[in-house]
């Protein structure tokens, strides 16, 4: 068991004895079993809530939740409700064994509660945060879009995504120069550089070795020059017309505007395969291990950034693979950056290199590796700290 498990049991256990060691106590004592409850709970909500920000969360994005008070106590509130009237209701008496099993049971449908309550009150929490505009770090640069697309091994089609893309999104803009299109080459063993150069690409980048698609579009992000970043995947899932939507809301403040497969808006032009889609909703409730938002969508091709935060974000990113999603959403919580989900058309490929099983089985132990290092320590605190870095 690694340290912070040790220390969340330790609460848990500390929290939970007191909880019950007093009830039963204050019980015994003739008190009242709703005033002996209350009392118990007040007890154990303190010493839970100091134990878990001065030390089980310390370093994390979720320690916040704990500190703000009115999250807390509506969680609490919400438990003590369930608690007491599961004590009430077993009526205990006097038996000092009768108390310390109803208060045992109570204690255990309260935890269930506070896990349901706790999320719900934390997901609109956030997410309400999340939804308003921020107006800084939106740097007006030319041209407007950096439009990053990595390929590996996407010789016979790169030229096609790059015709589209020019058909598609380039003649939609006020100007021709307002986009910039940068492939990365993910260590392809075939022409797809080559062909991506002579079928016009702004910026040709070729990775020597394949590194997974998150180094690829941190690659792409390096040598990026636009106002906002946008990123989408080689086999046009997501017609590149799309992008000017998610550009737009990126320019009207929001630091993060991303896809979703699964908005109730979402148009599915050619469906996934049937275990793909259930690989997907797996993924999207793996996720809310380690993610304060209850997101739909992690891992849409489709993202758009302002500039700034990309360089950002993908700068203090660690995983090259799959996963990068995950990561930069977790930054994002972190950081207390703005994000916005929306609905796009989609055209799923028959050819994918993504792989259900395998890359969901990477994910989960991408997503561990996410807690533990944000436990430790090791992501920035916040992005002006990250500016701060990267401009040394």
């Amino acid at each position: 068991m690694n340290i912070w498990l040790r220390r969340f049991a330790f609460v848990g256990l500390a929290a939970t004895v007191i909880d019950i060691s007093a009830a039963v106590l204050l019980m015994q004592m003739g008190l009242p079993t709703v005033i002996a409850g209350a009392i118990a709970l007040t007890l154990a909500a303190i010493v839970a809530r100091t134990l878990h920000e001065k030390i089980t969360l310390i370093n994390d994005p979720h320690a916040r939740w704990i500190r703000n008070i009115k999250v807390f106590t509506s969680v609490v509130v919400i438990a003590a409700i369930i608690d007491l009237v599961i004590l009430i209701s077993l009526d205990p008496g006097k038996s000092w064994k009768a108390c310390f099993t109803a208060k045992l049971t109570a204690v255990l449908g309260a935890a269930v509660a506070r896990g349901i309550s706790y999320r719900f009150v934390l997901f609109r929490e956030f997410r309400n945060q999340q939804m308003k505009p921020n107006v800084e770090n939106l740097i007006d640069k030319k041209p407007r879009i950096s439009l990053i697309i990595p390929a590996f091994e996407e010789a016979d089609r790169i030229a096609g995504t790059l015709s589209t893309v020019d058909s598609e999104l380039r003649s939609s803009l006020q100007k021709s120069d307002d986009i910039e299109v940068i492939v990365v080459d993910d260590g392809s063993n075939d022409a797809t550089s080559e062909i991506a150069r002579q079928a016009g690409a702004d910026v040709v980048i070729r990775l020597e070795e394949n590194k997974g698609k998150g180094a690829a579009i941190r690659a792409g992000v390096q040598e990026a020059n636009g106002s906002v970043v946008a990123f989408t995947d080689a086999d046009l899932a997501y017609n590149p017309r799309q992008v000017v939507k998610l550009v737009t809301l990126v320019e009207s403040g929001y630091d993060m505007v991303v896809g979703s497969r699964q908005h109730i808006e979402t148009k599915n032009l050619v469906r996934a395969g049937r275990f793909r889609e259930v690989g997907g909703r797996l993924i999207n409730i793996a996720t809310s291990g380690i993610l304060l938002g209850h997101y739909r969508d992690t891992q849409c091709g489709l993202k758009a950034f302002k500039s700034q935060v990309a360089k950002s974000l993908f700068d203090a990113g660690t995983l090259d693979g799959f996963s990068f999603d995950v990561e930069l959403f977790h930054l994002a919580e972190r950081w207390d950056l703005s994000l916005k989900e929306i609905p796009v058309e989609v055209e799923n490929s028959q050819r994918s290199s993504v792989s259900a099983f395998r890359d969901g089985v990477f994910l989960l132990l991408d997503l561990i590796r996410i807690r533990q290092r944000a436990r430790r320590g090791i992501y920035p605190e916040n992005l002006i700290s990250q500016i701060s870095s990267s401009s040394q």
